[in-house]
C-alpha cells in the first residue's frame, strides 16, 4: 500500500487530500472544521480527518506533497517589492513576519502538523503543476489538453499543456503580474466585494448591467492578443505594491471611487460587472482556441480559480473548439492538495492510470459522513423533535412532499462535498416553480444580497427538457440557457426593465432558478454519483411533474458549509428554513422547542460577512 497526503495551506482555502494506491480516499477544506471561511492556516483538522478516514497514522504515509514551491513564491514577492520600492513598504512589512516565521519553514510546520510521526520525504510541485494534475488525473480522458487559470502561483498565472495516460507536460505559461484572476479580483474589489470570495458575486451581478465599459477596459487596461495572452497597464492597479487592488487612475477611468463594501449597488457597478465578465469570457475563449490549435486534442481539462467562472465555462463548452470539457470541482487552491497527491502517484512514482467513465472524483463526495447513531445522539442532546423514517423511498417521499408544499428544506446526506459547491450532500433545497422562493431564500435564509441567483439541480435524464447545456454538469460548473419550452414571452414593459428591477420579472416556468438573462448554473444529478439526491428529485418529479429543485449551500452568508449534524441543526434553527432532513431523520421547524439552538442574532454574529 502506498499512501500519499497532499496539502495546500497559508494562502487561501487550506485543504488536505489523501490518495491510497491511486484512489482518492478523502479530501476536505480546513474551513469546514474551524468554521473560519477560507481558513488559510495549516489544515490540521482536515489532515487528521483524511488519515482517520483511511485508518492511518502519520507514520503510515509514504509521501507528503505541498501544492507549490514556497521558496520560488518568496523570490517573486521579493523581486516585486524591490521593483516598486519604497512604495510597497507597508505591504512588505505586513507580509514578511509571516514568511520569516512560518512560510519559509514548511517542512518544520508540516512535521509539527503530522504530530512528529512522519519522517520521510516532502515533495513540492509547482503551483500550476498541482492545478494541472487535479484537472487531468481524475478526468475521464486518456489524453487531454490542460489549461490552468488563476491569480498567481509562484510566477505563473496561467499555463497549458497536455496530459497523456499517467503523465502531464505543461509547455506554456503567462507570468505575474499579468493575470486574468488578478484582473477579475481587481474588479471584484472595485465594485465593493471581498477579494478571493466575492468574485462569484461579481459574476452573478453581471447580467443586471450593460457591457458599456468593454472597449474602455480593452483600450486602457489590457493589450489583448489573439491567442488570449495579454499585458496589463499596471498603472491602474495596486496589487503589486499596495494593500488595495486598484489605484487612483482606475477611479478616474470609471468616473468615481471604488464602491464601499455594503453600500448600495448602483447601475455603474452593474455595468462594470457585465463589462469585465464579457472581457473575461473573451480572454477565456481566445485562450482555449489557441490551446486547441496547439494541442489538437478534442478534450480539455480546466483548473485554477478562474475555472470556477461557470458562465465562461459554459461558453467554452458551447462555442469553443473542444468536444469534451472536464473541470476540477475544487478548482481553486483547495484542489491543489489533491493535485499534489495525484502528481506524486502518477508522475513521480510512474504508476499507471485507468480513466473511469464518469471520473474518479466520486461526485466530489470526499468529506466526512455521520451515521444514524451520531445524528440521533446529536439531536437528542438538544431536545430536538424528529421523526425517524425508513432510509430510502420513505425519506425521499416525505422530503419531496415538503418541497411540493413550498417548504424550504435543509438536506444533509452522506459525505460532505470537496470544493466550494454544495452538490446535494450539504444543501438547502426549494421549489423552483415558486416565484417568491428566490427572494425568500436569499433574504430570510441565506441573509445575503437579493440579486444573487440560485442553481437548479436537475435529473440528468431530463436536463435537456429544461436547459441548453448539451452535456452533463455534475459539479455545477456550467451555465447555460433555460430552454425555450420553459421560457415565458416577456411584455415590452418587462423587457425594458433595468438594473435590479429586472429581478421582479418572471422569465420562465421555473422562475426561482432562472437568472435575469434567462440562464441557469446547472447541476445534473445522476443515480451513480448521488443516489439519495437523485431519489429525492425523482420523487419530487413524480409528485409535481417538475424534475428539478433549487440547490444552494447549507450555510448562511459568511459561514462555511455545515459539516456536522450539530451545525446543520443550529443553522436550521437560526434561519427561515422550514424543515430539515438529516439522512432519514425529518424535523419540522414548528415542532422544535424554544432555546434548542442559538438565537438568530447570536448565530449570525459568529461569522464575518462574506
Amino acid at each position: 500500500m502506498t499512501a500519499i497526503l497532499g496539502i495546500s495551506a497559508f494562502y487561501h482555502d487550506s485543504a488536505a487530500a489523501l490518495v491510497v494506491d491511486g484512489k482518492i480516499v478523502a479530501a476536505a477544506q480546513e474551513e469546514r472544521f474551524t468554521r473560519i471561511k477560507h481558513d488559510h492556516n495549516f489544515p490540521q483538522q482536515a489532515v487528521d480527518y483524511c488519515l482517520a478516514e483511511a485508518g492511518l497514522q502519520p507514520k503510515d504515509l509514504d509521501y507528503v506533497g505541498f501544492y507549490d514551491k514556497p521558496l520560488l513564491k518568496f523570490e517573486r514577492l521579493l523581486e516585486t517589492y524591490l521593483a516598486y520600492a519604497p512604495s510597497g513598504f507597508r505591504s512588505f512589512a505586513m507580509a514578511m513576519p509571516l514568511w520569516l516565521k512560518q512560510k519559509l519553514h514548511l517542512p518544520k510546520e508540516m512535521r509539527r502538523g503530522l504530530r512528529g510521526g512522519y519522517k520521510k520525504r516532502f515533495v513540492f510541485p509547482e503551483h500550476h503543476e498541482s492545478h494541472a494534475a487535479s484537472a487531468f488525473f481524475p478526468s475521464p480522458f486518456e489524453e487531454a489538453a490542460i489549461l490552468t487559470l488563476d491569480g498567481v502561483g509562484e510566477w505563473a498565472t496561467a499555463s497549458f499543456g497536455m496530459g497523456r495516460d499517467n503523465r502531464l507536460d505543461l509547455t506554456h505559461e503567462l507570468h505575474f503580474p499579468h493575470s486574468l484572476g488578478l484582473l477579475y479580483s481587481a474588479f471584484t474589489y472595485f465594485t465593493g466585494f471581498r477579494v478571493n470570495s466575492g468574485e462569484y458575486k461579481l459574476m452573478g451581478l453581471a447580467p443586471y448591467g450593460e457591457p458599456k465599459y468593454v472597449d474602455l477596459i480593452l483600450d486602457n487596461l489590457l493589450d489583448l492578443k489573439e491567442d488570449g495572452s495579454f499585458r496589463m497597464d499596471l498603472s491602474y492597479f495596486n496589487y503589486c505594491q499596495g494593500l488595495t487592488m486598484t489605484g487612483p487612475k482606475m477611479e478616474t477611468l470609471f468616473g468615481g471611487p471604488a464602491r464601499k463594501t455594503e453600500s448600495a449597488l448602483t447601475q455603474r457597478e452593474m455595468d462594470i460587472a457585465r463589462s469585465i465578465q464579457e472581457v473575461t469570457e473573451e480572454i477565456m475563449l481566445r485562450t482555449v482556441r489557441h490551446v486547441h490549435a496547439q494541442t489538437g486534442s478534442k478534450n480539455l481539462c480546466l483548473a485554477g480559480g478562474v475555472a470556477l467562472n461557470c458562465v465562461g465555462n459554459g461558453r467554452i463548452l458551447r462555442e469553443g473548439p473542444f468536444d469534451n470539457v472536464w473541470i476540477q470541482p475544487a478548482a481553486g487552491d483547495a484542489g491543489g492538495a489533491l493535485g499534489a497527491a495525484l502528481l506524486i502517484w502518477h508522475q513521480l512514482l510512474d504508476q499507471p492510470r485507468q480513466p473511469q467513465a464518469d471520473d474518479s472524483q466520486s461526485g466530489s463526495r470526499l468529506g466526512p459522513a455521520f451515521g444514524a447513531d451520531a445524528i440521533r445522539t446529536s439531536l437528542d442532546s438538544v431536545g430536538a423533535v424528529y421523526q425517524e423514517l425508513e432510509p430510502g423511498a420513505a425519506t425521499y417521499t416525505r422530503s419531496a412532499e415538503l418541497l411540493a408544499e413550498s417548504r424550504v428544506l435543509g438536506w444533509y446526506q452522506g459525505r460532505m462535498e470537496f470544493g466550494p459547491r454544495a452538490l446535494g450532500g450539504r444543501s438547502i433545497l426549494g421549489d423552483p416553480r415558486d416565484r417568491e422562493m428566490q427572494s425568500k431564500m436569499n433574504l430570510k435564509i441565506k441573509f445575503r444580497e437579493s440579486f444573487r441567483p440560485f442553481a437548479p439541480s436537475v435529473l440528468e435524464e431530463c436536463s435537456d427538457d429544461y436547459f441548453g447545456i448539451g452535456a452533463e454538469s455534475p459539479y455545477m460548473l456550467l451555465v447555460g440557457p433555460v430552454s425555450e419550452a420553459q421560457s415565458l414571452e416577456l411584455s415590452a414593459e418587462d423587457q425594458a426593465a433595468v438594473g435590479l428591477d429586472r429581478l421582479k420579472v418572471p422569465r420562465s416556468l421555473i422562475p426561482a432558478v432562472t437568472h435575469v438573462d434567462g440562464s441557469a448554473r446547472v447541476q445534473t444529478v445522476d443515480a451513480r454519483r448521488s443516489p439519495a439526491y437523485h431519489g429525492l428529485i425523482r420523487e419530487f418529479e413524480r409528485l409535481t411533474g417538475c424534475g428539478l429543485v433549487i440547490n444552494t449551500s447549507f450555510n448562511v452568508r459568511g459561514e462555511p458549509i455545515v459539516r456536522t449534524p450539530d451545525e446543520a441543526y443550529h443553522c436550521f434553527m437560526a434561519t427561515g428554513m422550514d424543515a430539515l432532513v438529516l439522512e432519514n431523520f425529518v424535523l419540522l421547524k414548528e415542532d422544535q422547542p424554544e432555546g434548542a439552538a442559538p438565537a438568530r442574532e447570536e448565530y449570525l454574529a459568529q461569522f464575518a460577512l462574506d
